[in-house]
């Protein structure tokens, strides 16, 4: 996801998103422990985005 995408959304999606993200990232970290991913890349590729999008909510203020 790019950073223009994520300053398009509001703040309701964006927290929605974070979430979202937030719970995908946790899932994906277990299923590579238990077996390796396809592409181990996509965990840090997630945690980036989770790095843009929080970094977007800070610059807002949002809590």
């Amino acid at each position: 996801m790019k950073m223009e995408e994520i300053r398009r959304m509001d703040d309701a999606d964006l927290l929605e998103q974070i979430r979202d993200m937030k719970k995908k990232y946790e899932q994906l970290r277990i299923l590579h422990k238990v077996q390796p991913l396809e592409d181990p890349l996509e965990i840090r590729r997630m945690r980036r985005t989770i790095a843009r999008l929080l970094t977007e909510k800070n610059a807002r203020g949002l809590k």
